[in-house]
């Protein structure tokens, strides 16, 4: 399924994929790609040294998890993100 993706649609799954709060499964619901197809996705498109960053920074991170995140983890992006748009 990854390989019918537009660059703009590519950039922002891996967008999403980085941001914290970003679940696995608002990507899916998004994208119509799992966690294992994002995972794939960014060991395709990242560099070595960045995809194993990347895999450090969301390897148990729980916001990364709908499941088992706080309730009150309420927004897909922080509140501080692009302060420019307020």
């Amino acid at each position: 399924m990854t390989t019918n993706l537009s660059p703009g649609e590519l950039s922002r799954i891996i967008e999403m994929a980085w941001e914290d709060r970003t679940s696995f499964d608002a990507i899916q619901r998004s994208s119509g790609l799992n966690e294992r197809e994002v995972i794939q996705l960014m060991r395709t498109n990242l560099g070595t040294r960045a995809f194993k960053r990347w895999r450090a920074r969301v390897a148990g991170r729980a916001t990364k998890h709908e499941t088992r995140r706080s309730s009150q983890v309420l927004r897909h992006q922080a509140r501080t993100h692009n302060k420019a748009n307020r």
